[in-house]
């Protein structure tokens, strides 16, 4: 059997541009506890294959991880966006400057069950035309075209950490035949 909790109270304990948190207290298996959760719009996360069969990915610095992150391009879903897929589309040409022709919405994903609310929703884009990056004031990232399978081997090999970009690769490996 499983132990459904439920919210007894909650109180924002943090309010910031990009997540909020806040601490519920909850009914427990043997009383009460208290669950931080991280409050978040949403974001998505692109699978964008060229007609060759290579898949593009972004190199940016992660300040939280210290390091440069190879990654399949994302972003954050902005208040008052609904559309995952027009957010995808949005996203892909400001970060790569990749258009797509076609898009596929693979499945949404939760990085961080136990504290986060984010869900990201993982979109395979395919019949990409190149042109001009629109980054943000505050984004600075490479952009390269790799092989499918080397960018996959890296993942099983644990030689890239970002989970997002992990979960989207099984995710478009298995879906889409690669």
């Amino acid at each position: 059997m499983i132990f459904e909790e439920k919210k007894i109270s909650s109180q924002r304990i943090y309010e910031g541009a990009i997540l909020n948190v806040r601490r519920d207290k909850v009914t427990a298996l043997k009383g009460e506890a208290h669950r931080e959760i991280i409050e978040h719009n949403g974001a998505v996360a692109m699978v964008a294959l060229t007609d060759e069969g290579k898949i593009i990915m972004v190199e940016q610095f992660r300040y939280a991880c210290g390091r440069a992150v190879l990654e399949v391009p994302a972003g954050k879903i902005d208040a008052g966006e609904n559309d995952p897929a027009a957010v995808a589309v949005r996203e892909l040409k400001e970060e790569t400057g990749y258009t797509a022709g076609n898009i596929k919405l693979l499945g949404r994903i939760n990085t961080s069950a136990a504290y986060s609310e984010e869900m990201i929703s993982v979109y395979a884009m395919t019949k990409l035309t190149p042109g001009e990056q629109d980054l943000d004031e505050d984004e600075a990232l490479n952009v390269y075209e790799m092989p499918f399978d080397e960018v996959y081997d890296m993942a099983a090999s644990g030689k890239l950490i970002d989970a997002k970009t992990i979960a989207a690769l099984m995710m478009a490996k298995a879906q889409l035949g690669l």
